[in-house]
């Protein structure tokens, strides 16, 4: 894994984009996004917590300026490439954030820093996304055909319906289908609980993940979970972001 100590001299790198530079911040937030969406979702993110704190966007392949690359089917591809991409952004003081999706690849950022002997994440906070021992078993019926995963979005409201009727919705559907492939096909690993302190959101409205899918999370944290309920569904953290934003400006203090 790539980390020289050399603090990165641009705003915008091929896996994070730093909406606003916050050299004096005591503490960076790597904010990965959720399936279907990239790095754009957290563009407000940086103004909202400056100058204490710097927000990294986490830009995946398939999306906005990497539309043209191949988007990535398997986690195993993901996080090496992740956590080797960012790696300048990890040897100052961090801590990540995962929606949905985002919240797996995450999890998985912090277990790989961590084995590769690279600084220790200081927390990792996760929204709306079952714990990982948990998610195989959600994408056992999916089909393989793009009705089936249609279908399966409209049933789950994993996607906003103003997205899935856009009309650019059947050009990024390659994408967002490698998004869930990953998710359809993550295993997870048993090993040590995370020696750093996990909170994980959940949406009040959302019918997509269970209280105590979320509160499962208190598996992977050795030195403690917080669950916290806050009003929305699963698109909460992009839509409605406040009271969330807020919540994390005091945990990170």
């Amino acid at each position: 894994m790539r980390s020289n100590g050399r603090e990165p001299t641009t705003a915008v790198s091929a896996w994070g984009v730093r909406w606003r530079p916050a050299p004096a911040a005591r503490i960076r937030l790597l904010c990965v996004p959720p399936a279907g969406t990239g790095a754009a979702m957290f563009r407000s993110w940086g103004d909202a917590l400056a100058p204490d704190v710097e927000v990294i966007a986490v830009r995946l392949p398939g999306r906005e300026t990497r539309f043209g690359e191949a988007p990535l089917t398997r986690i195993d591809d993901v996080v090496p490439k992740l956590v080797d991409g960012l790696g300048p952004w990890l040897a100052a003081p961090h801590a990540w954030f995962g929606h949905s999706m985002g919240a797996l690849l995450a999890f998985e950022a912090c277990r790989m820093t961590v084995s590769a002997g690279l600084m220790s994440p200081s927390r990792l906070i996760v929204a709306c996304h079952p714990a990982p021992h948990l998610v195989e078993r959600r994408f056992a019926s999916l089909g393989p055909s793009d009705d089936d995963l249609v279908s399966y979005l409209e049933q789950s409201g994993s996607v906003p319906r103003q997205i899935r009727e856009s009309p650019a919705f059947a050009a990024f559907l390659p994408t967002l289908r490698a998004d869930i492939e990953v998710l359809r096909t993550y295993r997870h690993r048993p090993g040590p609980a995370l020696d750093l302190p996990v909170t994980v959101y959940g949406g009040e409205s959302d019918d997509g993940v269970s209280v105590g899918e979320l509160a499962a999370w208190a598996e992977h944290s050795g030195t403690g979970c917080e669950l916290r309920m806050l009003p929305g569904d699963h698109f909460f953290p992009r839509q409605d972001p406040g009271r969330l934003l807020a919540a994390i400006a005091a945990e990170l203090a």
